[in-house]
C-alpha cells in the first residue's frame, strides 16, 4: 500500500491549487484522510480531514479557504486550495487509515508535496 501525493507547486498570494492523493494497493477499506503541512522549522499540523461518510473539519487558519474531498471510488483525497496566503507554504502530507489485505488496520503517509506561495 502507498499514498501518492501530486499537484504541489509554486503560487502566488491569493491564488488557488489543488493537491491530490492517491491510495493505491491491495486495500480492503480507507477509513479517515486527511491532509497535514510542516512548514520550515515547525511541526506537522493537521489541515484538514475527511471520514468516509464525508464529514470534515479543519483547522482554523484554512477554514474558508480550504477545501477537502475524496473519491472513493479512485481511493483518492484532494485539497482545494484558494485565497492562499505566504504563510501556507509548506510540505504537504497526505495521510490515511486503511485495511489492507493481510494487513490489517494501519496508518499510511504519502511522500508529501511542496505548496510553495510566492510573488
Amino acid at each position: 500500500v502507498q499514498l501518492q501525493a501530486s499537484g504541489g507547486g509554486l503560487v502566488q498570494p491569493g491564488g488557488s491549487l489543488r493537491v491530490s492523493c492517491e491510495a493505491s494497493g491491495s486495500i480492503f477499506s480507507i477509513d479517515t484522510m486527511s491532509w497535514y503541512r510542516q512548514a520550515p522549522g515547525k511541526q506537522r499540523e493537521l489541515v484538514a480531514a475527511i471520514t468516509s461518510r464525508g464529514s470534515t473539519n479543519y483547522s482554523d487558519s484554512v477554514k474558508g479557504r480550504f477545501t477537502i474531498s475524496r473519491d472513493n471510488a479512485k481511493n483518492t483525497v484532494y485539497l482545494q486550495m484558494n485565497s492562499l496566503k505566504p504563510e501556507d507554504t509548506a510540505v504537504y502530507y497526505c495521510h490515511a487509515g486503511l485495511r489492507a489485505y493481510g494487513v490489517g488496520w494501519s496508518i499510511y503517509w504519502g511522500q508529501g508535496t511542496l505548496v510553495t506561495v510566492s510573488s
